[in-house]
């Protein structure tokens, strides 16, 4: 077969490479057309792939909500990090337009300086920021509004928080979606609305609500329901039952039908309440019975919380007076210890910022045999902890016979967790004696995963273990060394989104470190800041000897009777002399001190050389190669074929 003429192979080459162009411009065509929401998340965490919960709440809009982005595009090119988290919160959003159904409308402003824009964005409460010493502010918040004019601001994105960033949007979303403030309900044998007996006796501070409960009312319209009531108000999101001593079963059943037709709890019990044993009863003395516990419940929805038993646990524990003989010291009471660290829930989004919590003789929190809920721990001990009975921290503790019977067992234990899953009503066979099924009629099983909170302490509430609170001019003021209070409104916060919200945890970062780099950035450090602080301090030498030069001697010197003479300082020529000395060596001093800081950069700088030569020039060269080889085998092919014919 004789071979094609070069013109007919050009020109079939040429129409080969026009129809590939075609295609590629069809592809895009058709893919700007068919699959504009289609997105592949290769990150390693799926940062850009949005939650089943966020989805949810979304979908779920009625009314449209309109998301302002206010980002000074100086701050990203002054402080590249905030550049690249910029890029991110961009096209987070951009998602949440894009899964909207036109319920989302997103502006990006770049409020300049003594713009309106800027105005509009200190008028929204967005926080401007210096960058310089000029006092140029930049912003980098978003405010979000509703058909209502109700309105919700992240104030300034932090790239801390950035672990947390889809929980942030997706509140403020589920906020303006959902603009009234919700009803905690509050079922409690503890004084926290405030003890009228106590107040009667006068003392500074007696009698007055728990700061705790002040700070739910600053996020949640607080109900108190009786602790023996026979239902749960219907507008009731969040019931807390705090300590629950001795409740009726008509108000047990109220609570557990509360939680089968979908309603959160936040159940705190107490193997033994510190507060309540350091106020006096009705009868003058501390009552004797300070256990509660919600056993009939707990036990039907799969979770154990035992009253009978106190854990210990030596990290954290405080220091207390004990009276040992005739002399006062302090020892570790290990009944009473701060949670921090690795005790504290990193991946939970209502713990996870939080620095400490401080908890009482608290009990632990466990999955019952054969139980199927998910049980997710969110304070733990140490492993440098063991459990003791309750009587032991009940009656007359003794803080140094704890400490030296302590054998700490290496487990740790939960005080506090989330339970989710299918729960079993407690009342299988109907309301029991005296109760009355609910409206909706009774429920046997909760039929749809419910969502709960159960803590084996009721002190965290307590001021005295989180707060302390001083008279200022007649107003009380408040100063948390604990985070009790943000914990437990963070939890109740979770639970009022519902599943949606609590599904939302902690993702990656999108700002991973480069190890290289680091490595290489402290052994420069190690090499060269000894260096650097010498020759700092040899320049700093040499300009205080040199402002001594400047002022010269006076000719007469000091007068009789210790006074100085006032001449005309006169600087000699020896003087001069030295003084210009002087200045050559700050010169130098300051040219080695820009070598040693250019030393202190060289080997990054050669790296980020290297890379930008491979991304620039390797891989191109290698494609050509491939090509070139790719050619010179299609050519052999070719030759092999004319031969064969």
């Amino acid at each position: 077969m004789p071979p094609k003429p070069p013109s007919r192979r050009l020109s079939h080459s040429l129409l080969g490479l026009f129809a590939a162009l075609l295609l590629a411009v069809g592809a895009v065509v058709l893919s700007e057309r068919f699959l504009a929401r289609d997105r592949l998340d290769l990150t390693e965490s799926h940062l850009y792939t949005l939650s089943d919960g966020t989805k949810q709440i979304i979908g779920g809009l009625q009314d449209p909500v309109t998301l302002r982005l206010f980002y000074s595009r100086r701050l990203g090119a002054t402080i590249p990090v905030y550049g690249a988290y910029a890029d991110r919160v961009r096209e987070m959003l951009a998602e949440y337009v894009s899964i909207s159904n036109g319920k989302i409308r997103l502006e990006v402003l770049d409020p300049e300086p003594f713009s309106e824009t800027e105005d509009r964005a200190l008028s929204l409460g967005l926080q401007g920021v210096p960058v310089d010493q000029s006092g140029e502010q930049v912003y980098f918040g978003l405010a979000g509004a509703n058909l209502l004019d109700d309105e919700r601001t992240i104030a300034f994105f932090q790239p801390e928080r950035e672990r947390f960033l889809e929980y942030d949007l997706t509140r403020l979303v589920f906020e303006l979606s959902n603009p009234t403030r919700p009803v905690l309900g509050v079922i409690s044998s503890l004084p926290l609305s405030g003890d009228p007996r106590a107040a009667m006796m006068r003392q500074p501070g007696a009698g007055q609500p728990y700061v705790a409960l002040n700070q739910f009312r600053q996020f949640f319209t607080v109900r108190d329901v009786a602790t023996d009531a026979t239902a749960i108000p219907d507008d009731v999101k969040v019931l807390l039952v705090a300590h629950p001593q001795n409740l009726p079963l008509p108000t047990q059943y109220a609570i557990d039908q509360f939680v089968m037709h979908g309603g959160k709890a936040m159940i705190l019990v107490d193997p033994h309440s510190d507060g309540q044993a350091g106020r006096p009863g009705a009868n003058g003395r501390p009552p004797t019975d300070t256990a509660s516990s919600l056993d009939t419940l707990l036990h039907a929805w799969g979770v154990d919380a035992p009253s009978d038993k106190v854990v210990l646990d030596l990290r954290g524990a405080w220091r207390v007076r004990a009276n040992a003989g005739e002399r006062m010291q302090a020892v570790d009471y290990i009944a009473w210890y701060n949670m921090q660290g690795d005790s504290l829930s990193r991946s939970d989004v209502a713990s996870a910022e939080l620095n400490q919590v401080t908890v009482a003789s608290a009990g632990e929190v466990t999955r019952r045999e054969g139980s199927t809920v998910e049980l997710t721990p969110m304070l733990t001990t140490s492993d440098r902890s063991m459990l003791v009975d309750a009587a032991k921290v009940r009656t007359d503790p003794n803080p140094t016979q704890l400490l030296a019977d302590f054998k700490p067992d290496g487990e740790r234990r939960v005080i506090a967790a989330r339970v989710r899953g299918v729960l079993a009503s407690a009342f299988p066979d109907g309301p029991p004696e005296g109760a009355t099924a609910p409206a909706a009629g009774h429920l046997a099983s909760s039929g749809t995963p419910a969502n709960l909170f159960v803590m084996n302490d009721a002190d965290v509430l307590e001021d005295r273990f989180w707060v302390r609170v001083q008279e200022f001019f007649g107003q009380s003021q408040a100063q948390p060394f604990s985070d009790n209070a943000s914990f437990l409104v963070n939890v109740a916060d979770t639970l009022v989104g519902g599943d949606a919200m609590i599904s939302l945890r902690s993702r990656g970062e999108s700002l991973r470190p480069f190890t290289l780099v680091d490595d290489m950035r402290r052994d420069a450090e190690a090499r060269f800041r000894q260096t650097e602080r010498d020759l700092q301090q040899r320049l700093e030498a040499t300009q205080r000897r040199l402002r001594e030069l400047r002022q010269g001697t006076t000719p007469g010197g000091p007068a009789a009777g210790g006074e100085r003479n006032q001449a005309q300082t006169i600087i000699t020529a020896e003087q001069r002399a030295e003084i210009d000395r002087a200045r050559e060596e700050i010169l130098g001093t300051r040219q080695q001190l820009r070598i040693v800081q250019l030393e202190l950069r060289r080997d990054i700088e050669a790296l980020e050389r290297s890379l930008r030569i491979l991304n620039i020039a390797v891989v191109p060269v290698l494609l050509v190669v491939l090509a070139i080889g790719l050619a010179m085998w299609r050519r052999q092919r070719r030759q092999a074929a004319r031969t064969l014919s």
